[in-house]
């Protein structure tokens, strides 16, 4: 029995540190001086018996003031409160039914689909109450394995199913983690634990959206959607095997049979219409993005709303009252106060080779004329080799060499003997038009060493396709994007960073730093309910799907 109930005692009370006993215990006057008296009823019913006789011998079998001791404590004196009658269970002999509140739990589980949840991971065939019954020793792990699957429902309604680093390294979020300790105290003293159960989930507006979204999916009528398979860019006058899709899809009628898989005038036109309708650059070109928009605006899949919803769990429970939002597979930038779109821009993103990681902090300091110290990887791969021993080659490029802190002479370098993989130098570049972060940038310390900043490549832009960085995010309009984020910043504003302008790096600490996410969400809700659906363009989609099937 001490086997079946330490997991008993690890299911509802592991890391529990603060004693559950007020209810075990009465405060009475001992010869004028107050004592508290620990109250522990008796055990009358057969499963109430064998509970504790199980927690008893945890109890008593612990070591004085030890974690596992107090956990142990603790729950004999929880139980003893109520003469260890199960929480969740009622009734006795060969009628042992669930409480109503275990029944509105189970109630939870069964609609567990329409949260982004499966609920057979947590109706198992543990909480078989009939073949329990008479059986006091079953009936009692019955009480165990309801406690378990409501806790493993909490989990993955606050947190998730899945962790984000088993998608990819890149994604560093750090989802919530829910207080065991004090979920076990609060289920079994909650008025409706249910309710508690459900406000686990998310409240951020879209994964609201999303959830109504996935409601329509599995409770309404079944939406057959027009697929545009991926494949070469679409261009006009060039020959398509997805013309006649793409035509369906669009709604146009075939003018003239001999042009079937022709992408035409009509088709570009079609095109540039919906592209500028959700925010695309309308080049009339049907490339990824525009395909991945095109199959998501008829509304997405359950599949694919369920792995949206996912990555929401993983998010901050707090954005921020003002923050700044970069959806990466969006391509796009929003500055956002108490839940409204002050500003929005596009961006670049990394390379899939040099993936823009997904995760949240702080910009803290925003930084004019900015040098940039060139990462290791770019130095050695592509700077050094593309050298080629020429000192001329880094003062044409206005970079310079940094060694024990100091400025060095390219030319005084032995290049001959230098190792490539491991130069006894730095690199930077001087502030300057060319500098490859442009006039400004916005830090944000984190541990992939990435950041917002300003670009001389304002030509990649204009491109629907933007993953072209090394993993910091570009910014089309840094400065405009400067005056929305320092809207609020009391030492900081426009016209002063203007002023700051020339050859001389300038850093400016903010008084109030501003939350930032990077994130990588391909559907996005908009406040009218619009589904807009976005290319998946590290894979991270992908494999969450495959993760969530598993």
């Amino acid at each position: 029995m001490g086997c079946k109930f330490r997991s008993l005692i690890l299911a509802l009370s592991i890391a529990s540190l603060a004693p559950i006993s007020a209810t075990a215990q009465e405060t009475v006057l001992v010869n004028g001086v107050e004592a508290t008296r620990v109250v522990i009823g008796p055990a009358i019913s057969p499963l109430a018996k064998i509970i504790k006789t199980g927690l008893r011998d945890d109890y008593y079998g612990a070591k004085s003031g030890t974690r596992a001791w107090k956990n142990a404590q603790s729950l004999y004196y929880f139980y003893g409160a109520r003469n260890f009658e199960p929480l969740w269970l009622e009734g006795e002999g060969n009628d042992v039914s669930f409480s109503s509140k275990a029944q509105a739990v189970i109630d939870l589980f069964e609609k567990a689909e329409f949260e982004g949840l499966r609920p057979s991971d947590y109706l198992t065939d543990k909480l078989d109450i009939n073949a329990a019954q008479n059986d006091p020793i079953r009936l009692a792990q019955v009480e165990v394995a309801f406690t378990d699957a409501a806790i493993l429902y909490a989990k993955h309604a606050a947190g998730g199913r899945i962790a984000p680093s088993a998608v990819s390294s890149s994604i560093t979020l750090r989802p919530t983690r829910v207080d065991l300790a004090k979920l076990r105290v609060d289920l079994v003293s909650a008025d409706d634990p249910a309710a508690l159960l459900q406000g686990m989930h998310p409240t951020h507006d879209e994964f609201l959206g999303l959830r109504a979204e996935l409601v329509k999916r599995l409770a309404g009528p079944e939406i057959e959607q027009i697929i545009v398979p991926d494949g070469k860019l679409m261009k006009l006058g060039k020959s398509d095997k997805r013309m006649p899709i793409l035509r369906e899809r669009l709604g146009l009628e075939l003018a003239d049979p001999d042009s079937e898989f022709i992408y035409d005038q009509s088709a570009v036109d079609a095109v540039k219409d919906f592209q500028n309708s959700i925010g695309l650059i309308a080049d009339g070109v049907v490339g990824p993005a525009t395909v991945a928009a095109l199959n998501g605006a008829q509304g997405a899949s359950a599949e694919d709303i369920v792995a949206n919803m996912e990555r929401w769990r993983w998010m901050p429970k707090d954005l921020g009252d003002f923050h700044v939002f970069v959806n990466i597979p969006e391509y796009r930038l929003q500055v956002r106060k108490s839940g409204v779109v002050e500003h929005t821009t596009r961006v670049v993103v990394g390379k899939p080779k040099f993936k823009t990681p997904v995760f949240s902090d702080e910009i803290e300091h925003v930084v004019v004329n900015p040098y940039w110290n060139v990462p290791y990887s770019i130095a050695t791969n592509e700077l050094l080799p593309a050298s080629g021993g020429n000192p001329g080659y880094f003062n044409a490029r206005n970079y310079e060499l940094l060694s024990g802190g100091k400025v060095i002479n390219a030319s005084s370098v032995d290049w001959a003997n230098i190792n490539p993989k491991n130069p006894p130098f730095r690199i930077r570049q001087r502030p300057g038009r060319n500098n490859a972060l442009g006039t400004i940038k916005f830090l944000f310390p984190n541990q992939h060493s990435v950041y917002l900043h300003d670009t001389p490549s304002k030509s990649l832009f204009s491109r629907t396709y933007r993953a072209f960085s090394h993993g910091c995010v570009r910014v089309h309009n840094p400065l405009e994007f400067a005056d929305a984020l320092l809207r609020y910043e009391p030492s900081l504003n426009l016209a002063k960073i203007k002023g700051m302008m020339g050859s001389n790096e300038k850093w400016n600490n903010l008084s109030t730093h501003v939350p930032v996410h990077l994130a990588y969400f391909t559907l996005r809700i908009d406040t009218d309910g619009t589904v807009r659906s976005f290319g998946d363009v590290y894979g991270h989609h992908k494999k969450l799907l495959s993760l969530l099937k598993g």
